[in-house]
């Protein structure tokens, strides 16, 4: 099973190079007058550590990650907070969302709390065996870390971020063996919680009103959606060619990043898109697999919750670009343009490899 995790690992993240380096080169020459800028980029700062990260993590004994799961939260956490530092927090888009190391680095700490968020339950929840008898204290200590990190997460804002690390963390409790009852509570508190999020932020209640409505203000609030929706019809069922697409010419926003399936569409069609989620879903229950053979419960909920960040994300990404969710500025895993999340996803799955050896 672990050479089919490589095997797909190495597929996905070349596929997504490859697409980089043909959405991207309009956006490539505008802003840096050269025609790989965003290919270069991800291939060095993306690429190159994600593997130095994924063969040293495969290598490492993958218990050592339980024994140091509360330094490395504690050590997320504050990186988070170090968003909203003046001179290490950088804003974009009236956003709040990386870190600069004097001027040396940038990364986004959200997307490292992501594995590190993983790694953390998966330790507690393998500790804490009478969740399943339907003790209350775990349940509401679960709640209060889900709240203290949402905070810090929602003033970024970035609720898209925020809703994969709530849905991770939601199957993980369940996976565990969490009291449904409990469960039920949970995740009542949290649509209470979303709601109130998208009631009191226009922005976000518009793109909520363009998922009921998406011929709603097609050059304001639904230019995205519409935008992604056209790039998709082009492509039909065998897409305009590789390297052919028109949306991607400045009319498709985020066309390297968030909406780069969108661009897969437009070019390689309904076959291409197929093959995408044909590779992502192996990939998730490759990962349910692991988690099934193994005797660890610590490593069985680490595979539960990468298969659930892939899955959710994946998942999210594709239905929002194809009006079947709310649109959100979340990457497509593996394949968008994005260095932190393609180096911490490379990282997460060379843990899961190591895994699946000991099993």
């Amino acid at each position: 099973m672990s050479k089919k995790i490589i095997w797909l690992t190495f597929i996905l993240v070349v596929f997504g190079l490859v697409m980089i380096s043909s959405a991207g080169i309009y956006l490539s020459q505008k802003n840096f007058g050269t025609s790989y800028y965003y290919f270069n980029h991800q291939f060095l700062f993306g690429f190159l550590p994600g593997i130095f990260l994924f063969l040293a993590a495969s290598r490492i004994d993958y218990k050592i990650w339980k024994k140091v799961s509360l330094p490395l939260i504690l050590l997320s956490v504050g990186l988070l907070i170090l968003v909203f530092v003046p001179g290490f927090g950088i804003i974009e888009g009236g956003a709040k969302r990386w870190v600069d190391f004097f001027g040396f680095f940038s990364f986004q700490p959200a997307e490292i709390l992501k594995l590190v968020l993983i790694i953390y339950l998966a330790s507690w929840f393998s500790s804490k065996m009478h969740l399943s008898k339907g003790a209350a204290a775990p349940a509401i200590a679960f709640i209060a870390i889900l709240f203290f990190i949402s905070i810090f997460i929602a003033a970024q804002p970035d609720i898209g971020t925020l809703g994969i690390i709530v849905a991770i963390a939601l199957i993980m409790f369940f996976a565990s063996g969490g009291a449904m009852k409990h469960f039920m509570a949970i995740v009542l508190l949290i649509v209470i919680g979303f709601a109130l999020l998208i009631a009191f932020s226009p922005y976000r209640f518009s793109r909520l009103f363009v998922f009921l409505n998406p011929d709603f203000d097609v050059r304001g609030a639904g230019y995205h959606l519409n935008q992604s929706l056209i790039a998709i019809g082009k492509g039909g069922v065998f897409g305009l060619g590789f390297g052919k697409g028109e949306q991607k010419l400045g009319l498709l926003p985020e066309a390297v990043s968030d909406s780069i399936f969108a661009v897969i569409g437009e070019e390689l069609g309904f076959v291409g898109m197929t093959a995408v989620l044909i590779m992502l879903l192996s990939f998730v229950i490759a990962s349910l697999k692991i988690a099934r053979n193994t005797n660890d419960k610590f490593a069985s909920l680490y595979a539960i919750g990468l298969a659930s960040w892939v899955g959710v994300q994946s998942f999210v990404n594709i239905a929002s670009l194809s009006g079947l969710a709310p649109l959100t500025g979340i990457p497509l895993p593996f394949i968008s343009y994005g260095g932190t999340s393609l180096v911490v996803l490379m990282a997460a799955t060379g843990i899961l490899v190591n895994i699946s050896k000991k099993a």
